[in-house]
């Protein structure tokens, strides 16, 4: 970056990332200041810090990249990462610097999207910590080991919060929530 680029980029009052193979290669303060870090501790590092876990970071490259080909933008809302394992929900966008290889240089704006604090009151502290569980990208077999339920218990859990929320599927669950 060079001049007018780089002090727009930098002043940008909108969190913005560049990406090189997955990899933070250059970040905003307000991309820092969004994810709690200093921009310094951000380049360098793997984006993989920013997801909830590892699963949703593959799931997510997987489904993304694709749509990035040939110059188009990608668009999604989802729940990332804080410095202090805090969870915000953001609308990301995303351009490919090459639309054959899209993973090669991309560059992000992610947007905080606010809480809707009414979704929450309604839940029992027991689908508080399976919502909890399904936003770190677990399955109903690794949340019914981690809260020593039957799988089938947590399969009903999730059943009930998508009919107590009115939602079809376990990312509108969690874009309901966080």
């Amino acid at each position: 970056m060079n001049g007018l680029a780089d002090f727009g980029f930098m002043l940008a009052p909108t969190a913005l990332c560049i990406t090189r193979e997955r990899v933070i290669a250059l970040c905003n303060p307000a991309f820092a200041t969004l994810f709690g870090y200093d921009a310094e501790e951000l380049q360098g590092q793997s984006i993989v810090i920013l997801y909830p876990s590892a699963q949703e970071y593959s799931r997510i490259g997987a489904r993304g990249y694709p749509q990035m080909t040939r110059g188009r933008t990608y668009r999604e809302e989802r729940l990332m990462r804080r410095c202090d394992g805090s969870l915000i929900w953001c609308r990301v966008t995303g351009r490919a610097g090459d639309g054959d290889a899209p993973e090669r240089q991309a560059v992000w704006l992610f947007e905080p999207l606010q809480h809707p604090a009414d979704a929450t009151r309604a839940l029992s502290p027991r689908e508080r910590e399976v919502v909890a569980h399904l936003a770190q990208g677990l399955s109903s077999k690794e949340i019914a080991r981690e809260l020593g339920l039957s799988p089938r218990t947590v399969e009903m859990h999730r059943a009930r919060l998508l009919r107590k929320l009115d939602v079809r599927t376990t990312t509108q669950l969690l874009a309901r929530l966080a």
